[in-house]
């Protein structure tokens, strides 16, 4: 009967947790932007500058970015994709006739000239991803004003989640906080490198081809290569569409190129960027993110590095020293660090409620 009452829990449980798996992203998404952002936040504070002024002037400023950054590039791409349609038929028939040239590609030439139109499957398919993308905008917003909340309210949220452990374990979890939060800046890092090279290197070939509107055009394609796997058709696809009034060779000229490029950053760039950012071996980043990708698709590519690197993080932290590692001076050291300000916050936080004793934890971090 027991056993059964387990089961049936479990189930309901996990029907739960799939049922609320948007809103535990939402939530997780709040997380990251929250250690993202509380660097940036605690550098205002150290101007002299009140919290929640801070995390507005922060979140304010956020806001402008991400306002100038749309306003910015989706002008230019309604007018990319204007031009685009008016030219489809000149177009159309300049690839159709650069493909015939050759009997290797003389079949693919009769079927770009096959081409009429966008079929009524294909339109319904967009409005359905319109939808899509606007559900994820939706939960973006969210996130950000979740993480909004918590970071004006980080006392309250803090002491409810030192009520929760036993004060014990106060200081190794302010540690583990501490060490979360600098994985999520490493990871927003790299991130931000990776890129910025991809709109210097996409605003670099597209001046080349005198495409107009390259700037836009190369800070959507940088924008757009934070997603994995269809970041590459967000990046590459509009790049190659703007060249296409300029003829069809350097259409095929930068689609080579940018195709090129995607490959040498997911093998070469993103392991060696993130690895260092998040200290993680390269090999580790590659397996991350497609295991990531297999077990979770977009989302859980975007999340398998970091998750990876607080894996990594939370087993030195936790685990005890296992036998055979040779990092025993370094070990040892850091426990009788901790062990010290274990002692020290004890003594400090005697009969303190749990949301003053959390500001006394990450006081006496540094010495940890």
């Amino acid at each position: 009967m027991v056993a059964a009452l387990v089961a049936l829990c479990a189930l309901a449980a996990a029907w739960l947790l799939i049922r609320l798996l948007p809103v535990l992203l939402v939530f997780v998404a709040a997380l990251f932007l929250v250690g993202t952002l509380n660097p940036i936040v605690r550098w205002v504070e150290a101007r002299g500058v009140k919290r929640n002024v801070a995390v507005g002037v922060v979140f304010g400023t956020l806001f402008v970015v991400a306002l100038g950054g749309v306003v910015g590039t989706a002008a230019p791409l309604v007018g990319q994709v204007s031009k685009l349609f008016e030219q489809a038929p000149r177009i159309r028939d300049q690839v159709a006739g650069l493909l015939g040239r050759s009997h290797l590609t003389a079949s693919l030439g009769d079927h770009v000239k096959q081409f009429k139109g966008i079929s009524q499957e294909q339109l319904a398919a967009a409005f359905a991803f319109s939808a899509h993308a606007a559900e994820i905008i939706g939960y973006s917003v969210s996130s950000v004003f979740i993480a909004l909340y918590l970071m004006l309210d980080r006392d309250r949220a803090r002491g409810a989640l030192y009520a929760l452990v036993p004060r014990r374990h106060h200081m190794k979890l302010t540690r583990v906080l501490a060490r979360l939060e600098q994985i999520v800046g490493g990871y927003i890092r790299g991130q931000v490198i990776t890129s910025a090279l991809m709109t210097v290197f996409t605003f670099a070939l597209l001046t080349i081809a005198g495409v107009d509107a390259a700037l836009p055009l190369s800070l959507f394609a940088g924008l757009a290569d934070i997603l994995p796997y269809i970041g590459v058709f967000l990046s590459v696809g509009p790049a190659v569409l703007a060249t296409l009034a300029r003829g069809a060779v350097w259409t095929f000229v930068v689609l080579g190129t940018m195709l090129a490029y995607e490959e040498l950053e997911s093998r070469l760039i993103v392991p060696k960027v993130y690895g260092k950012a998040l200290r993680l071996p390269s090999w580790v980043v590659l397996v991350a993110l497609l295991g990531g990708g297999v077990l979770g698709g977009i989302l859980g590519a975007v999340a398998a590095l970091p998750v990876a690197a607080a894996l990594v993080m939370l087993v030195e932290e936790l685990v005890p020293r296992l036998p055979g590692d040779t990092r025993t001076t370094e070990y040892d050291a850091r426990r009788a660090r901790l062990e010290h300000a274990q002692s020290e916050y004890d003594r400090r936080t005697e009969g303190m409620p749990a949301r003053q004793s959390a500001a006394v934890a990450f006081q006496l971090l540094d010495g940890t």
